[in-house]
């Protein structure tokens, strides 16, 4: 296995290493880079998104374009809820806008499994969006990876 294969930190996890897990996949997904997140993945992992169930890299890199096609100006945060062993469950909320302009704010629940490597190897998630105005956004740093200084859900109250 190359050293590609590895994505420290490596389970079994404690808070801290939870926490950094968390932030990574935070940043990946911030990028808006499918081939770039499906890399954080097993060749073999499986995903339950929303509807969508996918097996492997190229599966989820393809539901991962199509989301950001119709997912425009998309930043997200995501937050440690509950971590043993080799799992990790989080929470997090994501704001973008459809090709007409409306916002929206998604909210949701992933609970993932990691490999020896690092690799996730399942991920169920359940999301839900709630239309907003443009003047409830509260995601407002440039596209890209959220800023250390940007409160997370709970400063938030989300």
């Amino acid at each position: 296995m190359s050293a590609s294969e590895h994505r420290p930190p490596l389970p079994p996890f404690t808070h801290d290493a939870a926490t950094l897990k968390v932030r990574l996949a935070e940043d990946g997904w911030n990028s808006r880079d499918p081939a770039r997140v499906a890399l954080a993945y097993t060749a073999d992992s499986r995903w339950r998104n929303r509807a969508e169930f996918v097996t492997g890299r190229e599966a989820i890199a393809g539901l991962l374009t199509r989301k950001w096609v119709r997912e425009l100006d998309y930043r997200l945060i995501k937050e440690l809820w509950a971590f043993g062993g080799n799992r990790i469950a989080v929470r997090f909320a994501y704001e973008w806008r459809d090709d007409a302009g409306n916002w929206f704010r998604s909210y949701g629940n992933e609970n993932w499994e990691f490999d020896e490597h690092g690799l996730m190897a399942l991920r169920h998630a359940s999301i839900n969006d709630l239309p907003i105005s443009e003047r409830e956004r509260k995601f407002h740093w440039p596209l890209g990876r959220r800023p250390d200084d940007h409160p997370g859900l709970s400063e938030l109250g989300l």
